[in-house]
This record gives C-alpha cells, structure tokens and sequence, in this order.
C-alpha cells in the first residue's frame, strides 16, 4: 500500500534536497517518503539526519539485538514503512534474515535466543501505552548487557518509537525497500 501523504509533499528542488535526493538514491535506491516531508523544514531534516548519523556510529550494543529491538518497536507501534525498510536494513547490513522475518511473530517462533526474546519483550514494553517495563526485564538486561549496551538499546527504541510515530501519523507506509531482499510479504 502506497503512503498517503497527509502532508503533502515537498518540492525536491532546492541545493539541500538534490544533494539529499541523489544520496538517497545512490544510497537506497529511491528517495525515502518520509524525505518528501520532512524537507519541508530545513532545519530539522538537518538535524535529524545528523542525529541519525551519530546514532549510527554507536557499538555498545551487539548490532543484530538493536536491529531485532528497532523492527520490534515498529512492529508494535504499526509503522510498515519503518518496518519495510528495517529489513532493506537488516539485508544490507548483513544481519540474520531468518531472524528477521520472525520478528513481528517472535512470540511463536523458536529462532530466537533466550537473551533475543527478552531484548524483543523489552522493545515492545517500551513501544504500547502506557509502558509495560518492568523492574525485572531492566534488571534482566541490565545483568547480561551491562550499563552501556542497555542506555544505547533503550535509547534506539524510544528513537524508532519517534520515527514510527511520526512515519505512521504522516500517513507514510511500506515502500518496497524489502523487495530487494524477499522480505517484503511481511513488511506489508
């Protein structure tokens, strides 16, 4: 299902978005939706994709267990873009696509380690209202992460709860990134 732009969308026109567009291109293979909006504010898209790239750099936290923790978030919160491209994500960055698939149905599947399940437990806990963590599922992971890896996980979780949110109330929806990986059936 195409996005339905509530707002509509920006003109790809000035020195700023060529250079965003063509990266986005180069990078992804189109331009993400959610560009098409946010260029709207200058500002913000700056510092956002700054933001974003910061966020990128961060290695406390083993990287399948973010990836798993930020599609379980999207999963829970509904936002198919943000879901669609976590497995664009997950296929380039070369993380384990089996587990991938599983993630929206990990309650039912037998892929998943015992420390994975509780990472995804913890994502969506943190991602319906009110929020469901607990002092144990904290102490779990605080336990078997340390300090570091779980400040990082929490935080990316309650960044992809921004990023669903928002793609999801911008009417944004599944683009087609998954195509290029045979993950797109569940992205939809």
């Amino acid at each position: 299902m195409p996005s339905n732009f509530r707002i509509p969308k920006a003109n790809l026109s000035g020195p700023f978005a060529r250079m965003l567009s063509a990266y986005a291109r180069r990078t992804y293979g189109e331009v993400p939706d959610f560009a098409y909006v946010l260029l709207h504010h200058g500002p913000l898209t700056r510092a956002l994709l700054g933001f974003e790239r910061k966020l990128a750099k961060l290695s406390a936290c083993d990287p399948q267990l973010k990836a798993y923790a930020v599609m379980a978030s999207a999963a829970t919160v509904g936002c198919s873009w943000c879901l669609d491209f976590g497995y664009f994500l997950a296929h380039t960055e070369g993380l384990d696509e089996e587990k991938a698939r599983q993630v929206p149905m990990w309650r039912d599947s037998t892929v998943f380690t015992p420390l994975e399940r509780d990472v995804l437990a913890y994502a969506e806990a943190m991602s319906v209202t009110p929020l469901e963590v607990t002092d144990e599922m904290v102490a779990s992971l605080h336990e078997r992460l340390g300090s570091a890896a779980l400040v990082e996980l929490t935080e990316l979780i309650a960044v992809e709860n921004m990023r669903s949110r928002a793609n999801s109330a911008m009417g944004l929806a599944s683009q087609g990134f998954a195509d290029s990986c045979d993950l797109a059936p569940l992205a939809q």
